[in-house]
């Protein structure tokens, strides 16, 4: 797939302004609700493409932590363009979110993995006379950051990541890792490995890509919720990204929008000849080889979490925005729409790379806004 040459421009630019261009964000990291947005600020080419369509009132959704900082940057152009709609993110976890969007609580929900069938299924008493589709809106890397005193490049490979974060191996200077970092300075340091304590589609992703890459080492089925043996938790990608910064000997794993104020990241070796950084022109690579295995409306797609290409970062995870494809609430119908269609569109996906993030491929953004056009 190939990405409009105005997106290659943008995930260039984009890569080298974000550290700059988080500080746009609304709200930063926080893992808490209220994200109205709305300071006015906004530019007048973006704010002229956002078509509020007579949208009002309140729309409250949730889910997604990993997308957070994407959805700040999004609801403070989107405010500043429809002052009569208030949009509400609370970035409870992919999991809370889905649940709370089957409850009929939300407009949409934001999930790191797409939904189950007895998800869809659930979703058939919330959506009248339809179903949950899933529609692919942000990607990105999964970066795994670290805190190791006196190393700023690190690589470590699936197998090895497998081990530390099965409490296998447990020590800096273990030899594994000496193995794949001749040149480092390893201290002789406790491994302290985070994981998330609530359902996660950034889990999901993680240990997927695990599974995949290292199956002699990861012996867990991937899900939501972590299974492995050992380590700390953390709530939320801003929880583990806090505790790698603050912990000497931590690593965890978080969206690459996270990954600041000093937080060093691993490079992966993969099957190519050079280790991959995480970075979003990296994740891309590995995006634009996903596929289409959704059926209708629906738009979830499969990653490949080993590629071999060179300059493709293992480790992606899409987000999807979950919502009715039918029987959307009435009220909440021209809001959801208009905001659905501001962040699927060239503008709205052209904020993602400023912010960290990977613009979703073209042949598959498109048919997301043709979807979006098509929800009653």
């Amino acid at each position: 797939m190939k990405l409009q040459r105005k997106n290659r421009r943008a995930l260039v630019l984009g890569a080298l302004a974000v550290s700059g261009a988080l500080a746009l964000t609304a709200c930063g990291s926080d893992d808490t609700g209220d994200n109205s947005g709305g300071d006015g600020a906004t530019t007048s080419a973006a704010a002229s493409d956002i078509k509020c369509d007579d949208a009002s009132g309140q729309l409250q959704a949730s889910g997604s932590s990993a997308q957070k900082n994407a959805i700040d940057a999004w609801i403070k152009q989107y405010a500043a363009a429809c002052k009569d709609v208030q949009i509400n993110y609370n970035p409870t976890g992919s999991g809370a979110g889905i649940t709370a969007f089957l409850q009929g609580q939300t407009a949409f929900a934001g999930s790191d993995s797409a939904l189950k069938p007895e998800e869809v299924e659930d979703s058939k008493e919330v959506c009248t006379d339809g179903q949950a589709i899933d529609l692919p809106m942000v990607g990105g890397p999964i970066a795994v950051g670290y805190n190791v005193p006196g190393v700023d490049n690190l690589v470590l490979d699936a197998a090895t990541l497998a081990q530390i974060f099965d409490s296998k191996i447990t020590n800096w200077n273990d030899e594994a890792i000496k193995k794949l970092n001749p040149d480092a300075e390893l201290p002789d340091l406790k491994i302290q490995a985070y994981h998330r304590s609530d359902e996660s589609g950034t889990t999901d992703n993680f240990t997927k890509y695990l599974q995949a890459a290292a199956p002699d080492d990861w012996k867990y089925e991937p899900a939501k919720t972590w299974e492995a043996k050992g380590g700390q938790s953390a709530q939320g990608s801003s929880g583990l990204a806090q505790q790698v910064k603050q912990v000497s000997g931590a690593i965890s794993y978080f969206e690459l929008s996270y990954a600041k104020d000093g937080i060093s990241t691993v490079s992966v070796k993969t099957e190519a000849a050079e280790p991959v950084a995480a970075t979003v022109e990296n994740a891309t690579a590995a995006i634009a080889a996903a596929e289409v295995v959704g059926t209708g409306k629906d738009l979830a797609l499969k990653l490949d979490y080993t590629p071999s290409a060179e300059g493709a970062y293992p480790m992606v995870l899409v987000t999807y925005e979950i919502v009715c494809d039918k029987g959307n609430k009435a009220d909440t119908l021209p809001a959801t729409k208009s905001f659905l269609n501001y962040i699927a569109s060239e503008d709205g996906q052209g904020l993602l790379a400023e912010a960290g993030y990977a613009p979703i491929p073209d042949e598959i953004i498109t048919k997301v806004r043709e979807t979006i056009s098509g929800l009653s």
